[in-house]
């Protein structure tokens, strides 16, 4: 059976029991389709040597070599990875372009008798269905940003809304980066996996709803946000948190404790920072960072570099809500959350200043 979806929705609502990326790992660790299995029908090493033999000595000599590598991979997924799988089993295999692995693999599967579907047009058709959506489509949702400056707790404020049932997509969590030049928290994905992601975030979303994403840049640390949510977020109403310097400074300290855990790499950071600003100031923070004064340094990067690029990036942009915490404590953060969900609730948004941290 030949599977031709005409939408990612389409795809998504498709019932298979598994989905089999058929490419070899460096492909599918690029971008594979969401919750796919990877099942090489020839390993990266193997594809490089078949598509040598193929270009420079015999297309039949590669084919052979390749027939006899490709038996002996399935032969090992049947034995392994499919050993216990049910004659009602009902997977969907892809490959690059829906052709001869994906073909390949199939063929073996329904000789067994299992109702095997293959993805015409393979990973790329699914690429384009994802470029679709992100490049092509506009944003099914109301967005409502949440702003506010460094360190006030905006990401975990935003996990807390996801918790009490509010509509969220976390992009930094997303692009593995909590979106600064001191946000790298492993190595990112790579741009087709991050768009598969936030296309799957974005598809899971009820449009009748707003969704609540955190205002950041156009770049997430090495990763560009595509044409569809970009636009959208540029319109979107603002909701800003804050909070006094000295509880922004204390949550940085928290969040990042990776870095003053490695003071060498916390001052190749700061280095990092001499294009901005003056060699005396770069100084000073390093000798901050030396002196183990990390409190005094989270401060004055606040301040004096955070800060500063704040109002530069927000310049022109409609403030139209604000929530002031007193603190940044775990019942101020559960207080921001609930006004959140209230604000998102009740339609149009209204300036909001706490008299007490928690609500009755």
């Amino acid at each position: 059976m030949i599977f031709s979806p005409t939408s990612l929705q389409a795809l998504q609502a498709a019932q298979f029991d598994t989905v089999i990326d058929a490419r070899a790992p460096a492909e599918f660790a690029q971008d594979h389709l969401p919750g796919a299995i990877n099942l090489p029908v020839l390993d990266d090493a193997e594809r490089v040597r078949v598509g040598t033999i193929y270009k420079q000595d015999s297309p039949f000599m590669a084919r052979k070599l390749g027939a006899a590598l490709v038996s002996r991979n399935i032969a090992a997924h049947l034995q392994g990875p499919l050993s216990d799988k049910p004659g009602g089993w009902q997977p969907l295999v892809y490959c690059w372009r829906g052709g001869q692995r994906s073909g390949a693999f199939a063929m073996i599967l329904r000789q067994i008798g299992w109702r095997v579907a293959v993805l015409e047009g393979g990973y790329k058709r699914y690429r384009h269905l994802v470029q679709e959506l992100l490049y092509e489509s506009p944003f099914p949702s109301r967005i409502v940003l949440l702003d506010g400056g460094t360190g006030s707790a905006k990401t975990e404020i935003l996990k807390r809304v996801s918790a009490l049932g509010g509509q969220v997509i976390d992009l930094e969590a997303l692009a593995r980066h909590r979106g600064s030049l001191f946000g790298a928290v492993e190595e990112q994905p790579a741009q087709k996996l991050f768009e598969s992601c936030l296309a799957e975030a974005i598809l899971a979303l009820d449009p009748t709803r707003p969704v609540l994403i955190e205002a950041e840049s156009n770049r997430i640390g090495a990763l560009r946000l595509p044409p569809a949510i970009w636009h959208a977020m540029q319109g979107a109403t603002r909701v800003r948190i804050t909070a006094p310097i000295a509880a922004r400074a204390a949550y940085s300290l928290d969040a990042y404790h990776d870095l003053t855990d490695a003071p060498a790499r916390l001052q190749s950071i700061i280095d990092a920072l001499r294009p901005f600003h003056a060699a005396e100031l770069i100084d000073r923070w390093q000798k901050l960072a030396a002196t183990g004064q990390f409190r005094d340094l989270a401060e004055a990067l606040i301040v004096q570099h955070y800060d500063p690029r704040y109002l530069r990036m927000r310049s022109g942009k409609t403030e139209v809500q604000q929530i002031a915490l007193p603190d940044l404590s775990e019942a101020s953060q559960t207080y921001a959350a609930l006004r959140l969900i209230e604000l998102l609730s009740e339609g149009p948004l209204k300036s909001c200043t706490p008299e007490r941290v928690l609500p009755d």
